[in-house]
């Protein structure tokens, strides 16, 4: 009889390891196909095998830094705090994993996403900041940016999307505007990824020689690279004008990408002091079973083919 709880009391815990095992899967999957993408081109490569953070620190780090996450996320409902995190920088740099890092263990009902396309006809007649205003975060909201109303003084102004008069106005106009934003109790964090010249070259070769990743090179992507100078002038002038007490701006160096993941999110869990949220402690019910209750098992030809 003990042997047979024993066995049970093993198998509950092989399951429960399991369970745990699987939802760590999307990083581990994530981080598998980074690898493969880099030793497909380091052949390319100028630097080929270049050093990285220590795959078990990365991943302890990071589980870490997610735990902590969840806590922040419970402080912010628990608080009724608005958050709004802006992430900026090249193509390529790396925005978009480390927002994927962030949201990965998250409620997306508390923690959601703003990416924003281009505006449509209507929207380019409306004051400047009128549609993102629209995705600023209620009461327990975490909002992160994947770029934000800062294209103004990126691509639109690289690209001629806007006037110089434009870019002049949205200068003048963006402290007041993100003080504004400060003096109502929005939390405001603000990061710039930063890379090399010669790291953009690599990831967009990256992009450009593997078809799972092709998708992410849009023509806008390799204008920019030709343009590189161009962006490099725009950004210096955002931050000179924009790195203000209220809501400065924060650099984050992206040319690995597992440190700056790390030191993005540990930089973000120190700018907003928080704390342990009660629980109520959560008990199942007992199942209500039904003596007449009589299962009828679907047909088969209803369910998908098991091929795995």
């Amino acid at each position: 009889m003990a042997s047979e709880l024993d066995d049970g009391v093993l198998a509950e815990m092989d399951r429960i390891k399991r369970e745990i095992a699987d939802s760590f899967d999307e990083e581990l999957e994530m981080e598998i196909d980074e690898s493969r993408l880099e030793s497909l081109l380091d052949d390319m490569s100028e630097t080929p095998g270049r050093a990285q953070i220590d795959r078990r620190v990365y991943f302890r780090e990071l589980f870490r830094l997610q735990h902590e996450l969840v806590r922040l996320q419970d402080w912010v409902q628990h608080q009724g705090l608005r958050v709004v995190v802006i992430f900026e920088g090249r193509d390529s740099a790396g925005k978009g994993g480390a927002i994927k890092r962030i949201t990965q263990r998250l409620n997306p009902r508390v923690c959601r996403v703003a990416a924003l396309p281009a505006p449509n006809e209507r929207e380019r007649t409306q004051w400047y900041f009128q549609r993102y205003v629209a995705h600023l975060p209620a009461a327990g909201e975490i909002v992160l940016f994947d770029r934000s109303w800062y294209n103004r003084a990126g691509v639109e102004r690289v690209m001629g999307f806007c006037t110089e008069e434009e870019c002049e106005e949205f200068f003048r106009t963006v402290p007041e505007f993100e003080r504004m934003l400060v003096r109502s109790g929005i939390v405001l964090v603000k990061y710039w990824f930063s890379i090399t010249d010669e790291e953009q070259q690599f990831r967009f070769n990256m992009r450009i020689h593997d078809p799972l990743k092709q998708w992410k090179l849009s023509p806008m992507d390799v204008e920019s690279r030709r343009r590189w100078e161009d962006y490099t002038r725009a950004k210096e002038a955002m931050l000179e004008r924009t790195h203000i007490d209220d809501a400065p701006w924060w650099l984050v160096e992206a040319v690995d990408k597992k440190k700056a993941r790390l030191n993005c999110i540990a930089h973000l869990l120190s700018q907003i002091p928080y704390g342990d949220t009660p629980k109520v402690p959560i008990t199942l019910p007992d199942r209500v079973r039904h003596d007449d209750y009589l299962r009828r098992p679907p047909p088969p030809q209803m369910y998908v083919p098991d091929l795995y």
